[in-house]
């Protein structure tokens, strides 16, 4: 935490193609070391996939799949008198939605597939039924919270 207050939000750009600022947040966190063109063309290419075998829109898909993955309530872990809580907190918008192009992307690199464009556009089209490793995640975040609802009073 900086002393003179919280840090400033950097402004993200939209992406060129769909013009959205989420497709751009998740062009961020698919690229690695820096290279944002291999990051573009996998995405968009992975676009015309779901396109191709789903004959759907594919930014539609892409917006669905994100809401079913995203996490309304997870656990936090808190301290109290010598012994740890997992506390079921709500998860602020920015972090939700963090979270679910974290688990995206993820479950589509440990997937088995020819090309990671192969990859993400199979997690997407599972993720958009509902069905799939990232939706397992949340259902699975969800139902932790669940079991802790008795420490909801320790909530800070």
């Amino acid at each position: 935490m900086p002393r003179k207050g919280p840090a400033p939000r950097h402004i993200i750009v939209p992406d060129a193609v769909y013009n959205s600022e989420l497709i751009s947040r998740f062009i961020n966190k698919l690229m690695l070391c820096g290279k944002r063109g291999t990051a573009e063309n996998i995405f968009y290419q992975s676009m015309v996939i779901v396109n191709q075998k789903n004959g759907k829109d594919p930014l539609e898909v892409f917006e669905q799949a994100m809401r079913n993955v995203m996490p309304l309530v997870e656990v936090r872990a808190r301290r109290v008198g010598g012994s740890t809580y997992q506390v079921p907190t709500e998860v602020r918008p920015g972090r939700k939605l963090d979270l679910g192009i974290r688990w995206i992307i993820a479950n589509a690199r440990k997937r088995g597939g020819k090309t990671m464009q192969d990859k993400l556009a199979a997690e997407f089209m599972d993720a958009a039924n509902n069905t799939g490793a990232s939706v397992k995640k949340k259902d699975d975040t969800h139902r932790m919270a669940e079991a802790n609802k008795a420490f909801a009073h320790y909530r800070y």
